[in-house]
């Protein structure tokens, strides 16, 4: 974001320059006020300013540009890592450091949706964006998602995180956000999946750490424990 709005001053003092220069050079200069065409050809200084000028701005926007892309696709030392698989229609969130896993369903009522008698429902606030179960981060953590999909095509697509991923069956793709402040973000598939490809909302609920941490704890808690394996006597 700062990127952007950076280069596109950048962009904007070298439109007014270039097209004022322009302007003036027409509006002083036009034939209406007597002014004669110089005859001129080549002119070495102002070539070589033209082009090592171009040049350094070039690069001066590219230097802070790279290291922007690199650190967009820097997943490393994450504080946090999520794996994200994207089934018809619904998310599996793994907490893999955490050992919790669970699914996020759409939560908007049935009758707030289906209109085959008649209007339904009031729709709700977030009417096609709510779920069950929303992914819970903690707030200036690196989070890094691994994403797939189980059967087609999918997209994890989060705007005010800046997160918009594939989750591709039978690849993992990885990516990272770091939520700012607390507070709930919401998206969607972005890819076309299926019928109930509108019914795939992702919600994400940033929390303070020390909340985030009490809510894994209280997660695991109310989990059900997978039995214990069965003994084999030795033969």
């Amino acid at each position: 974001y700062v990127l952007h709005w950076g280069i596109m001053w950048v962009c904007v003092v070298i439109f007014f320059v270039v097209f004022g220069a322009m302007f003036w050079s027409v509006f002083k200069h036009r034939r209406s006020q007597g002014a004669k065409a110089a005859q001129f050809h080549e002119n070495t200084t102002i070539e070589i300013i033209w082009t090592v000028i171009p040049l350094v701005v070039l690069v001066a926007m590219a230097w802070p540009a790279t290291r922007t892309m690199l650190a967009m696709k820097d997943a490393s030392n994450p504080d946090v890592t999520v794996k994200v698989t994207a089934y018809q229609w619904r998310w599996e969130y793994d907490y893999v450091q955490a050992g919790l896993r669970f699914n996020s369903n759409l939560s908007t009522p049935r009758d707030q949706i289906e209109e085959y008698a008649g209007p339904g429902k009031a729709k709700g606030e977030n009417y096609l964006l709510e779920v069950d179960r929303p992914m819970v981060v903690p707030v200036n953590k690196k989070v890094r998602l691994l994403v797939t999909s189980n059967d087609v095509i999918h997209g994890w697509y989060v705007p005010q995180l800046g997160i918009n991923q594939y989750g591709i069956p039978g690849f993992v793709k990885d990516t990272w956000f770091k939520a700012d402040k607390a507070g709930t973000y919401r998206g969607q598939c972005s890819q076309i999946c299926g019928k109930e490809h509108g019914y795939m909302p992702i919600v994400v609920v940033a929390k303070a750490p020390a909340e985030y941490d009490a809510w894994v704890k209280e997660q695991k808690a109310a989990a059900p424990q997978a039995a214990a394996p069965a003994q084999v006597a030795a033969s």
